[in-house]
């Protein structure tokens, strides 16, 4: 078949595409800059934005199915600049995909559509989105979420998938953060209380999107409906933090604050930066005190049953292979 990746340059959208390719799959793959390493490999590219509805007809035209991967991620910015890519991009995507005749659309969502600020303790996709989103970006991917799963129809199947922080080597966002306010020793435990999180390995993340994508037509057990994605391992939320830092050659988190000074204090940083209009971002908000201080674990027995997910990479072998990626850096 031949695939369109959006995003297929940046970090998860890469990974689907090398698996794409080396099962001998066409692949085009759709992004505002050119990616080298991936002409290599034979795969296509078209470049544009998302909000440009032109360039995504462009890409989406010809191709079999589309892996909709590309997004605005981030905890702060212009609620606009979300709105464009993640919203409005991906209903340039829906819509080409109906002009061109494309059958599947394989959406990545996240688990922080459905994210209240409490706990998440073994959650299945029964669990409905919030009143109230601390952020931009889980709003907008909630929104573009919705927009998915409506379009599922007897000409178009959807699934949205939500793999939930993806890690790995190459990765351009988790890693380096971490990494780089561990460097800085600005990198702080919230509470004392121990916080269960699901992470997901990159190349597991791909696969699941591969064995959806396979499992997915028209009226198939799949369609018009979304998927949490993990490692299946839940763990303290800092053993994994202090297994990052310690792969990247840097001593563990010890120091802490309380979650609710954490809260105040990402209040206070964002009215500031929005007052100011500082560039960058805070060094917290709202939503990541939030995050940082509350478990987030899933139900996995959906993705299991439905298109036979099962992790092939455990967490200890990802970190050795991230803790040799860094080590080459």
């Amino acid at each position: 078949m031949k695939a369109l990746v959006t995003g297929g340059g940046g970090f998860l959208g890469k990974a689907i595409v090398k698996l794409l390719r080396a099962r001998g799959d066409e692949v085009r793959s759709f992004s505002r800059n050119p990616h080298p390493a991936l002409t290599e490999i034979g795969v296509e590219h078209c470049r544009g934005e998302l909000g440009d509805a032109e360039a995504v007809k462009r890409a989406v035209e010809g191709c079999d199915i589309v892996f909709h991967v590309a997004a605005k991620a981030g905890v702060w910015g212009p609620y606009e600049e979300f709105y464009q890519a993640n919203v409005l991009g991906t209903k340039h995507v829906i819509d080409a995909c109906r002009q061109f005749g494309i059958k599947r659309l394989v959406y990545t969502s996240s688990p922080s559509v459905v994210f209240d600020g409490s706990d998440m303790e073994g959650v299945d996709e029964s669990i409905p989105y919030p009143e109230h989103f601390e952020a931009f970006y889980p709003q907008t991917k909630a929104e573009a979420e919705q927009l998915v799963m409506n379009a599922n129809d007897q000409n178009l199947a959807t699934v949205a998938l939500r793999p939930h922080l993806i890690w790995g080597p190459e990765d351009n966002h988790l890693v380096p953060r971490i990494l780089e306010r561990g460097a800085k020793g600005a990198l702080r435990k919230l509470g004392t209380r121990e916080c269960l999180v699901d992470t997901i390995y990159v190349d597991n993340a791909a696969l699941a999107h591969l064995q959806a994508a396979d499992h997915l037509d028209v009226g198939s057990a799949v369609a018009g409906k979304a998927y949490f994605l993990s490692q299946g391992e839940p763990l303290p939320i800092w053993d994994v933090v202090n297994r990052i830092l310690d792969a990247g050659g840097l001593p563990p988190v010890t120091r802490s604050i309380s979650p609710s000074l954490a809260y105040k204090i990402g209040s206070i940083l964002e009215k500031v930066y929005g007052l100011l209009n500082l560039k960058g971002e805070p060094r917290m908000t709202r939503f990541v005190a939030k995050e940082l201080s509350t478990s987030h674990w899933f139900d996995l027995s959906a993705a299991r049953n439905d298109f036979g997910y099962q992790p092939e990479v455990t967490f200890d072998e990802g970190m050795e292979r991230l803790r040799e990626w860094l080590s080459a850096q």
